[in-house]
């Protein structure tokens, strides 16, 4: 009687256990990254009543005679099988699709959650907001012009710039796409400024230094005598600011001391090379482009006091 009382009882706070566990996961049903659990059970030891017994030559085998006393809980097993991902709306609410935890730190303590509703602190960093705890990981980088991430170092805290500005960045190429009118009258030697204005075609961009300010990039093109299809381009940028900025410009590497260059168009009107001023061998093949540069301010340094040589390139 015993024995029967005992069995059932283990079994009721057994299954007990399990219900815990089911109540759990339902209480959990909206938690962010929560992983169900799972109860097993396995049989208890059993109280043996009479001995196996050996076949003999004249009977058989005999069972032996046991009588269970009970269960009890083998394991509760947490189940990392992959959540539905959802949006939220909120930009610093993140989610891992596969295996991995969030890393969180707490002074010199680490823990690690899938849970992934963060948020940004007064400082940028990346937290869980219930807890304060600091999201770990690898900021990007920059070296020579491109972006990268680390993932051989040490893990640090995660800094969100909202509001900041990015860095200021140069010009580094402008493109042209415009037509000149071959009907355009040659400018003859020793013309008055008035003539030469009057057979120039004028192009204007803008561009930018390395301290983020803005430039006026201006290219005059005057069609050439003597040469057929020549036309010379002058490279100014700020032509009307107080202190010069000294454009000079550079093809291949001629030498060039100006700001102009030529170029040679075929009788169809496309491109066929480009030259420094003085001379020298065309560039017909390539990258057909004129290397720009010019002087800025050093806004490190008091007014007058020091310039910068910017560079970019101009492709024709």
């Amino acid at each position: 009687m015993m024995r029967s009382l005992w069995a059932g009882v283990a079994g009721l706070q057994n299954h007990q256990t399990r219900m815990d566990v089911l109540g759990n996961n339902i209480a959990n049903v909206n938690t962010n990254g929560f992983k169900k659990g799972r109860v097993t059970f396995q049989d208890m030891l059993s109280q043996t009543l009479a001995c196996a017994a050996k076949p003999t030559d004249e009977v058989g085998g005999v069972n032996p005679q046991q009588v269970g006393l009970g269960m009890m809980v083998a394991t509760i097993d947490t189940i990392h099988t992959q959540g539905a991902l959802q949006s939220t709306g909120v930009m610093t609410d993140v989610a891992i699709q596969g295996n991995g935890f969030f890393v969180l730190k707490d002074g010199d303590k680490r823990f690690y959650t899938r849970n992934g509703a963060f948020g940004l602190d007064q400082d940028g960093r990346l937290v869980n907001p219930s807890n304060g705890m600091r999201v770990q990981g690898w900021m990007a980088q920059i070296a020579g012009g491109q972006a990268f991430v680390n993932n051989a170092a040490e893990v640090q805290d995660l800094v969100i710039p909202v509001g900041s500005k990015d860095p200021a960045k140069a010009t580094t190429d402008v493109y042209f796409a415009s037509n000149l009118d071959k009907r355009t009258p040659e400018i003859p030697a020793g013309a008055t400024d008035q003539t030469v204005q009057a057979g120039t075609w004028q192009t204007t961009f803008d561009v930018f230094d390395s301290f983020g300010r803005v430039h006026k990039l201006q290219v005059n093109f005057t069609k050439q005598p003597g040469v057929a299809n020549r036309w010379q381009a002058a490279v100014t940028v700020d032509p009307g600011a107080a202190a010069a900025t000294n454009t000079r410009v550079q093809i291949g590497t001629g030498a060039n001391a100006t700001n102009t260059f030529l170029l040679d168009f075929d009788n169809l009107g496309a491109l066929a090379g480009v030259r420094n001023a003085q001379g020298g061998n065309a560039i017909t093949a390539g990258a057909l482009q004129a290397a720009v540069s010019f002087d800025v301010p050093d806004t490190t340094l008091p007014a007058g006091q020091a310039t910068v040589r910017q560079t970019f390139n101009l492709n024709l």
